[in-house]
């Protein structure tokens, strides 16, 4: 497998040193890798980043408007341990793999956590699964935050990876999130969402809307059903998202700009118990809402074309317990 290649623009000002900006901007790009600032100083040391055509340190600055160019090296043999995790299959084929992730499971190995994951429990599913995507991201393709429940699709094989990964720069993939946040927005149909995305510069933990620099980012929200007890607001939400694009956090940050964070977010929704928004939910919703380990948010719809055969695939993903009884607990209301 060769190495891969990729150009992209500074297109935003900052002043962070180079290997953290380089961090962030990579990744709000699905196609490129997963890299670690220890993994981008690396390839800087390697000259295997280049900005401008020239070779980049850590500590340097990087002008707006730089054209930065990457360079991935061929992934080499994985030292992970295959783990007998549970799975929840929805498609597999000699390409690819659809699986229901669990709430609660790291899709990618990190330097500081190498098991318990999605692709440790892959490995031990999977004896021949790519490479592509980092030594430790063997067959991964997009992601889903730890605390999201739902469907993603895992390469198995190098064509199945380039072709899917195609299909994700080019967002012609159809993914469509369940979510149940606080409240109830004004709109009733399709209501259109596009905002810049990046960093917070308060928290560089958390993404946020910016007014400036960020990269594009676009969600459609729908209103499904509202929950209210009689005569009051309603308190909650259920809404379901669909993406045109794959920043990080996305569904998260733009209900928390509209007002609407999601039921049990520990980054970006009610941060005590004395919030008023906290108070109007009916005790049994509150007792369901701590029973989850993070944020109500389900990647319930995804779709595409077989990157080999290009039969048109779709997938419902099923939701897992917790989460099921939240939207039960709301039903009486």
């Amino acid at each position: 497998m060769s190495d891969r290649k990729f150009t992209i623009l500074a297109d935003y000002p900052s002043d962070d040193r180079a290997d953290r900006r380089l961090h962030e901007l990579f990744e709000e790009f699905e196609e490129i890798p997963l890299l670690s600032r220890s993994q981008i100083q690396k390839l800087m040391d390697q000259g295997l980043i280049r900005v401008n055509g020239a070779p980049i340190k850590p500590k340097d600055k990087i002008p707006e408007g730089a054209s930065i160019e990457l360079t991935v090296p061929a992934p080499t043999k994985i030292s992970l341990e295959p783990e007998n995790l549970p799975l929840d299959i929805l498609f597999e084929d000699a390409h690819l793999i659809v699986v229901n992730k669990a709430p609660g499971m790291t899709v990618h190995p990190s330097e500081t956590q190498k098991s318990g994951t999605l692709v440790n429990a892959l490995l031990n599913h999977i004896k021949d699964l790519s490479g592509i995507g980092g030594k430790l991201r063997p067959g991964i393709v997009h992601r889903i935050d730890k605390d999201t429940s739902g469907a993603i699709v895992i390469s198995k094989t190098d064509a199945a990876h380039a072709g899917l990964s195609k299909l994700f720069s080019t967002h012609t993939i159809e993914r469509k999130y369940w979510a149940l946040c606080f409240g109830s927005p004004r709109w009733e149909k399709e209501f259109l969402f596009r905002s810049a995305i990046g960093r917070n510069p308060k928290d560089r933990k958390k993404m946020a809307v910016l007014p400036d620099g960020g990269r594009d980012s676009i969600s459609r929200f729908t209103l499904l059903k509202s929950y209210q007890i009689h005569g009051k607001n309603p308190f909650s939400s259920w809404i379901e998202a669909k993406l045109e694009t794959g920043r990080t956090h996305q569904v998260r940050v733009h209900l928390n700009h509209l007002g609407h964070s999601l039921l049990g977010d520990p980054t970006y929704g009610t941060p005590t118990d004395n919030q008023p928004k906290w108070k109007a939910l009916p005790e049994p919703v509150r007792n369901a809402v701590k029973l989850l380990p993070g944020q109500a948010l389900h990647a319930r719809i995804l779709g595409f074309q077989h990157p080999i055969s290009g039969q048109p695939l779709r997938f419902e993903a099923p939701l897992f317990p917790d989460l099921q009884k939240l939207f039960d607990a709301l039903k009486s209301f």
